[in-house]
């Protein structure tokens, strides 16, 4: 422990030229030395919203400054995990978000766009393990192989998967793997397929989806990579076998994989929970007094979130109300959603409640968002619930999102809920994207090594079929096919209060609490946010959750 403190003790305080491991992968790095040549252009390929490599001056995208590598790789190491104490906090440096002075093209330039809730960059997430190896001898051979298998469906061959899933990364390796990723992710945007190659090669030596939390995470970016390639090169170039990791498999991952996912990641985990029981204590607060409530759910595809609202409602002082749930979902034929609803009906009835439920197997739309087509009745307080779903109507100029809340707004809600991923993935570079995602999901990867055993077969489906997943989308895709376009309470903010609502404060603190109690887990945190609810790990935000009103004149 002393010779890792030691050399923490000199990689903070004696700046290290950290440069240097990007430019030993990436020769797209040396073009910012003067001199060095810049990123040769294959005419032959066509990329989109991917920025070039330049050393020239009016390039809208440069590569990442030698400062900036410095500062992010920093960030993956956690001092107070290896005793480290850096008595001189003035050294500790301030980390930007790369999409910072980016405003959207639709949105006037605010002073603070795109910025970093929280000093997000200067959180410190538990990404590195014990450089002494970790050998975890329960994960018997019968589990590996079945993994094995799953990894090749997932999308990559990795001829190290077995040696690197059984040990923890040292120091060195780990922050040798995180230079690899940003290096890999600027020989994406440059185009360099070759350096792609040889990079994708390295990190699949280190990244495994069974071993510590980075490289769990490290698997899972490596892959979004390589899927990028496929997604943005023009198919007769993929056909010709001129890129070899342009044809890789796409993973085989069924709305059932992804719905059981996500009720592993709602039992295992605080993070869904957290967003069910702040937009039901929203809802019971402004449902107060009244006997006749509808809920129009968008995006359903469970109805995980409605037992305990159904519970609290019944045990109102006053009695318990009529209610109404609708359901929007792209989903025509969901048998299980259907007997879910059936037995929550009887247990609203078992209550002394009465309750109905209605399907409208469409997404929602402008032209869906209205009185007539969702059956809005006369007397009804009216609540719009969101859970995880606003974020993919953002899109590139967040036109799109505009018309739903002003939608939303004209049906005159008495609240609209709204629970999101509290980061921003919606950056126009892909560059930025890749940074704060990495930096993200290592936060919440960090959490399940915390929580969860590695060779736990829950953990392993939460990772793969629904983060991994979302990773994948954010890293490899553009256009309408990316839907992953998280932001920040701060932008989330601003664009309700441009549609016409102002925020109701969420008084649940204390329920939030004694949620977090439940889980056999320290690191999660709770803050507020002018009025919103952040739940955070280690400091680093990961969910919000917030309450809407119309604006009164």
């Amino acid at each position: 422990m002393e010779g890792i403190n030691k050399w923490l003790s000199f990689y903070v305080n004696e700046s290290v030229n950290n440069d240097f491991a990007i430019r030993r992968y990436c020769p797209a790095r040396m073009e910012q030395e003067p001199g060095g040549d810049q990123c040769q252009d294959q005419e032959a390929l066509v990329f989109y919203d991917t920025e070039l490599c330049s050393s020239d001056a009016t390039s809208s995208t440069p590569c990442l400054a030698s400062s900036e590598v410095d500062d992010f790789v920093d960030s993956f190491i956690n001092m107070d995990q290896y005793g480290y104490e850096n008595e001189d906090q003035g050294s500790q440096e301030k980390h930007l978000s790369f999409d910072q002075s980016v405003a959207n093209d639709e949105d006037e330039v605010d002073a603070d766009a795109y910025s970093m809730v929280n000093g997000v960059f200067g959180y410190v997430p538990t990404t590195m393990e014990d450089f002494e190896l970790e050998i975890y001898e329960d994960l018997t051979t019968t589990v590996l192989e079945e993994e094995i298998q799953m990894c090749g469906s997932f999308g990559a061959t990795i001829p190290e998967l077995v040696s690197s899933a059984q040990v923890s990364l040292g120091v060195d390796q780990g922050l040798d793997l995180v230079h690899m990723l940003l290096a890999c992710a600027e020989a994406v945007g440059c185009r360099d397929n070759h350096q792609t190659e040889f990079l994708l090669s390295r990190i699949w030596a280190l990244a495994s989806p069974l071993g510590d939390s980075l490289q769990r995470v490290s698997y899972c970016f490596a892959t979004g990579l390589k899927s990028r390639l496929s997604s943005l090169l023009p198919r007769n170039i993929i056909a010709s076998g001129a890129l070899k990791s342009a044809a890789i498999d796409v993973p085989l991952i069924t709305r059932e994989n992804k719905l059981e996912a996500f009720q592993l990641l709602y039992q295992n985990t605080p993070y869904i929970a957290f967003g069910f029981m702040a937009a039901n204590e929203a809802i019971c607060q402004a449902s107060q007094g009244k006997f006749s409530i509808h809920i129009v759910d968008l995006g359903m595809e469970h109805t995980l979130q409605w037992s305990s609202l159904i519970r609290a409602l019944a045990s109102r002082p006053e009695g318990p109300p009529t209610l109404r749930i609708t359901g929007l979902t792209d989903n025509e034929d969901n048998p299980k959603l259907q007997t879910s609803m059936n037995v929550l009906v009887k247990e609203a009835t078992s209550l002394g409640m009465h309750l109905e439920f209605h399907m409208i197997s469409e997404p929602a739309s402008p032209s869906l968002l209205s009185m007539e087509k969702l059956n809005l009745r006369k007397g009804e307080a009216l609540f719009v619930n969101s859970i995880f779903q606003l974020h993919k109507y953002v899109k590139e100029s967040r036109g799109y999102l505009k018309e739903i809340l002003l939608s939303i707004k004209r049906l005159g809600p008495t609240a609209l809920t709204v629970v999101e991923q509290d980061t921003n993935h919606n950056g126009p570079f892909f560059l930025g994207r890749f940074l704060e995602s990495l930096h993200y999901y290592s936060a919440i990867f960090d959490s399940l090594e915390a929580s969860m055993p590695r060779n736990s077969q829950h953990r392993m489906k939460i990772e793969r079929l629904h983060f991994a997943e979302e990773i994948r989308n954010i890293v490899a895709y553009e256009g309408p096919d990316r839907i992953e376009r998280h932001e920040r309470v701060d932008q989330w903010r601003r664009q309700l209060g441009r549609a016409g609502f102002q925020v109701i404060p969420l008084k649940c603190t204390s329920q939030a609490r004694m949620m977090l109690s439940v889980y056999d887990c320290d690191g999660h945190t709770l803050s507020s946010e002018k009025g919103n609810l952040l739940l955070g790990w280690k400091g680093r935000p990961v969910m919000m959750a917030s309450a809407w009103q119309v604006a009164s004149v």
